[in-house]
């Protein structure tokens, strides 16, 4: 229920951050003006006492998120890998929230493992240990097989945490509709369709079958990838509530101390965490849309293992090209090509300036370019990109929402690794392949095999579809006879020569 409620709800999160100490932290975070800080605190205040306590054992911004529920977490995950945006101190405090929150009991997770695979557990599994990781939505148990000896990991979700998430997010609906309804200029973010994008990927990230079947898909485009492994999912003592899948033996990614006793190069690991995703991204149109510290870890080969495939991100053939496009255009400095692209997309609207808009991504690019991570201010960049956005009209993508996000959380993992990891050097190679085999004269190829593959399959029906469009033709009035048959000609062309192209270029490619 979206009503007024949530009102209550959207105060409690001002007053638990007040009540936690965490309201400074986040307003010092992002360099707040002096009238917001004094705005925020004037609101938070008087209402400090309807904040929840949370624990407080734990850092300020730990205790209010966790004391939040779920959904505030995700945010805090998100947060934790950038601390070139909210500091080295809180980004270390939020790191807690990848996978170290509190568990619930061994005895509530094998009670949830019985009822979804409808078995004991000492039938299923011969070894289940207390909770090793626990995150918002699951917990994590090292178990052996039965039947096997295999050692595996059980994911089971934590109890209640359908009902949780849809507080928080309904509560999210209710501030995006005051969003909407009082500042007419932030329409263009779009903030009903944001939220809606979110509910959906919380939604699927809820049933554990359907990220069993994410990470089969993931697994079968990258079986190639070197430097790259993916634990096997256990599809038999899976369902709904539980995945079982292979033990992954590692080091975690966010253990810098531990990466480097162990002699990994985390320059090499910061590079090939980028190229990987741009790779997955670009190549496949499906990737890893989770990929903080605490979903990723580094084999004794140096190969990077990922799990939790619960948030995956999709994107068609076409976007990927615009988005190519645009990383090239900015790689190698060509701000025009770059302008051009966002108007042909559509991304910025017709009646805009293209030129003008080519020299405001200039603005962006020159700053930036061929510095390492350590000397841009990211902070002051997507300050900078918000009032270009504002300026010239772009709305919020929803198809792109999970693209960028998770290009920002992969970038701030990179960071982590090697503070002075260039950017534009490591995507140089993994953009420039993709160009070339996307767009050029074999993508031309590809696309009128793919256009002649739709068209030949409506060989078997074609004779129908023309008695059908000749007698509608015949019987039509005057004026109608002439437009069928405007269309009727080329069509019918089209689908003659297309089941041609088909049956040739089959047996070229």
């Amino acid at each position: 229920m979206r009503g007024p409620h949530n009102i209550i709800r959207l105060i409690r999160t001002g007053a638990t951050l007040e009540r936690t100490g965490a309201m400074r932290l986040v307003l010092d975070a992002f360099e707040a003006p002096k009238a917001l800080r004094i705005l925020a605190h004037t609101l938070g205040w008087p209402f400090k006492w309807l904040g929840y306590k949370g624990n407080p054992d734990m850092p300020p911004a730990t205790r209010a998120l966790t004391a939040l529920g779920p959904a505030y977490i995700k945010l805090g995950q998100m947060l934790s890998t950038r601390p070139d945006l909210v500091g080295e101190d809180l980004a270390l405090q939020l790191r807690v929230l990848q996978d170290k929150l509190p568990p619930f009991s061994k005895a509530e997770a094998m009670a949830e493992v019985e009822r979804e695979l409808g078995l004991p557990v000492d039938q299923i599994f011969s070894e289940f240990s207390e909770p090793i990781a626990a995150a918002s939505i699951a917990q994590v148990h090292r178990a052996r097989l039965a039947d096997s000896g295999k050692e595996v990991a059980v994911k089971v979700l934590r109890p209640g945490i359908e009902r949780a998430f849809n507080k928080d997010v309904d509560a999210f609906y209710f501030a995006a509709r005051i969003v909407d309804l009082f500042a007419p200029g932030a329409r263009r973010l779009r903030p009903m369709e944001v939220i809606a994008h979110f509910d959906g990927v919380v939604q699927a990230e809820l049933d554990l079958r359907l990220e069993s079947a994410s990470a089969s898909e993931f697994a079968a485009n990258t079986s190639q990838d070197e430097g790259f492994q993916l634990p096997s999912i256990q599809w038999n003592y899976s369902a709904r509530r539980v995945m079982t899948l292979d033990w992954a033996d590692g080091e975690a990614l966010g253990d810098n101390d531990a990466l480097d006793a162990a002699g990994h190069d985390r320059r090499v690991l910061g590079n090939r965490v980028l190229s990987l995703f741009l790779r997955h991204a670009l190549r496949d149109g499906y990737f890893h849309a989770d990929m903080h510290q605490g979903n990723l870890k580094v084999a004794a080969n140096g190969d990077i293992i990922a799990y939790d495939f619960g948030i995956m991100g999709h994107i068609d053939e076409y976007t990927r090209r615009v988005y190519a496009e645009i990383l090239f255009g900015f790689i190698n400095r060509d701000y025009k090509r770059v302008a051009e692209v966002h108007f042909e997309a559509g991304y910025v609207p017709a009646n805009r300036d293209v030129d003008e808009f080519a020299r405001a991504l200039r603005a962006v690019g020159e700053p930036i370019f061929g510095m390492d991570a350590s000397q841009i201010s990211m902070g002051r960049l997507l300050n900078y990109l918000f009032e270009v956005t504002e300026r010239f009209g772009m709305e919020t993508r929803t198809e792109l929402i999970l693209l960028q996000r998770t290009m920002v959380v992969v970038e701030g993992v990179a960071r982590s690794l090697d503070p002075h990891i260039n950017i534009w050097e490591t995507a140089y190679p993994v953009v420039a392949d993709y160009i070339k085999k996307s767009i050029g004269p074999r993508a031309v190829i590809k696309d009128l095999l793919s256009t002649a593959q739709v068209m030949a399959r409506f060989g078997p029906r074609l004779p129908a579809l023309v008695e059908s469009a000749l007698i509608a033709q015949s019987t039509a009035p005057d004026d109608r006879k002439r437009l069928t048959t405007s269309w009727l000609t080329p069509a019918l062309a089209g689908a003659i020569v297309g089941a041609g192209l088909f049956a040739v270029l089959s047996q070229i490619l």
